[in-house]
């Protein structure tokens, strides 16, 4: 079977079941990471753990719920990722401004404006807004943390600054159609390289390196190097990618 082919399989079979790309190959179709077999209307408290007795860590507290979409529960990249900027401390995100794309349940952004940034936007579509509402209100965050609704691919909303320091994407890549939209939105919000951006993902199958293939255009992108739990997340096919505009 050719490449093509094998990619046109996969666009088949995802066709028939949307979320396969999310399930495990090796755990007869579980979604990862485990979850209950239905997630409505749930509460939980995430431990995003220190990596010292000095940084013990923090406690998020999350609405959860999957009636909107996979997005209204937490995957395994946000958690690196929120993980990665508990490491870095209050001072890397001091005095700036942070978009999250394709929020979710808005973890990473709230974390962000736990750590110290100066203002937060956290943005998805509008069926996952009100979930990240009800997360901003569960940790006390409203004076720091906003949502907002953003699609990828359409021209960037009024409601929002164009202008950020740092973005932030988790578990952005794993429904091919959407690829050329984020990387448009990406390219639209990072006019240049002084603009941090840090995105996670989990690789689920061979049809991600098209999103990359797209990247390639507007941004060159290393590995974090810096962070203490790489070789852990790693095993897990989870990568911690900073992006660099060209």
């Amino acid at each position: 079977m050719s490449e093509r082919e094998d990619i046109e399989r996969e666009e088949f079979l995802d066709d028939q079941d949307p979320l396969r790309h999310l399930r495990s190959p090796d755990a007869d179709g579980v979604l990862v990471p485990a979850q209950p077999p239905s997630i409505l209307n749930q509460r939980t408290d995430l431990l995003i753990p220190g990596i010292n007795p000095g940084n013990p860590g923090i406690t998020v507290k999350l609405a959860l719920d999957a009636a909107p979409g996979c997005g209204g529960i937490a995957w395994p990249a946000g958690e690196v990722l929120s993980s990665y900027l508990l490491q870095q401390g209050p001072s890397f995100l001091e005095n700036k401004t942070v978009l999250e794309l394709g929020s979710g349940t808005g973890l990473v952004g709230l974390v962000a404006g736990y750590i110290g940034a100066e203002r937060v936007w956290i943005t998805d579509q509008s069926p996952l807004l009100d979930i990240m509402r009800q997360n901003v209100q569960l940790n006390s965050l409203s004076s720091t943390v906003t949502v907002a609704e953003l699609n990828w691919g359409d021209p960037l909303p009024p409601s929002i600054p164009h202008k950020y320091d740092v973005i932030l994407a988790a578990d952005c890549v794993y429904f091919e159609p959407a690829f050329p939209l984020l990387a448009k939105t990406l390219a639209d919000l990072v006019p240049d390289k002084s603009v941090e951006v840090l995105f996670c993902y989990k690789k689920r199958r061979k049809a991600d390196k098209h999103f990359f293939t797209l990247l390639t255009k507007e941004f060159t992108w290393t590995e974090v190097a810096d962070d203490v739990n790489h070789e852990t997340y790693t095993r897990e096919a989870i990568s911690l990618l900073r992006l660099v505009r060209k």
